[in-house]
């Protein structure tokens, strides 16, 4: 479980990354970024990625950034640009050495949103989904003739914690190229916290339930973190299926909405 907590904070982190300028192009950007989704917070990379050289994607806004792996053979990937209205660099990294990225290809872009809530409607990198996803399938499923949002979600919220199991073995042995999947999560049934996120986000998404996976600490677990809030009844709420599966499979007691000071947060997808 500590390995988790630094394979995690390695893949949000980016502090300990040196960055040397190169021959960044943005004539050639056309070729690897995609604004098309823009007007609805996202942007799409399609970057011919060497398979001998880690690669990266960082997205930043003033102070703050976002880094991501890219992988070789991937199509095309989208990734949000959750740090408000205003001008973003989007850059591509290739490793030189160590810990030590050139920069490659940049490219800036304007976000401009009227409702920042459309954001959490899409499949990006870490909550990747499409209608004919088994889980999109069985959130449609689940539902059916639910009324209300808070309906959708406490059916969705319901089969998760009753059916997926945390997988420790999983936990103890991850990859630092880990992402979720959660087609795999909802075939094996099991799956870290950040894979109970994913999944719980992608399903809520695909009801058109804005939806977020927060990353950070938890006064529920002593392990970094992964859980989501979702907008209901104009507000945001914390819903925490990883720690209410557990809760649930040893007959303790739990609430769907917790309390939100109990949770601190490091990052948001």
């Amino acid at each position: 479980m500590r390995k988790f907590i630094l394979i995690i904070a390695a893949f949000v982190l980016f502090a300990s990354i040196n960055v040397t300028s190169a021959q960044a192009s943005e004539a050639d950007a056309a070729a690897w970024l995609n604004t098309t989704n823009l007007n609805n917070g996202v942007v799409a990379v399609d970057y011919p990625v060497n398979a001998k050289v880690k690669t990266k994607l960082m997205i930043a806004k003033g102070q703050t950034n976002y880094t991501y792996n890219l992988t070789a053979g991937k199509t095309s990937e989208q990734f949000p640009l959750q740090l408000g209205n205003g001008q973003y660099t989007i850059s591509v990294l290739e490793n030189a050495s160590g810990n030590k990225y050139k920069l490659v290809a940049k490219q800036t872009v304007t976000l401009s949103l009227k409702d920042s809530n459309v954001l959490y409607l899409n499949s990006i990198q870490n909550i990747s989904w499409t209608n004919t996803s088994s889980a999109i399938v069985k959130a449609k499923e689940l539902a059916k003739n639910k009324k209300t949002d808070m309906e959708k979600v406490k059916a969705v919220y319901d089969y998760i914690i009753t059916n997926i199991n945390y997988d420790n073995q999983l936990a103890a042995n991850l990859s630092v190229d880990y992402l979720p999947n959660i087609d795999r999560t909802f075939k094996t049934k099991k799956d870290i916290c950040y894979g109970y996120a994913a999944l719980f986000a992608g399903m809520l998404r695909s009801l058109d339930i804005p939806t977020k996976l927060m990353m950070g600490k938890s006064q529920y677990v002593d392990v970094y973190h992964a859980w989501n809030e979702v907008y209901l009844d104009g507000k945001w709420v914390t819903i925490d299926t990883t720690v209410d599966a557990g809760l649930k499979k040893g007959n303790k007691k739990f609430e769907l909405i917790k309390d939100a000071s109990k949770y601190t947060v490091a990052k948001q997808y």
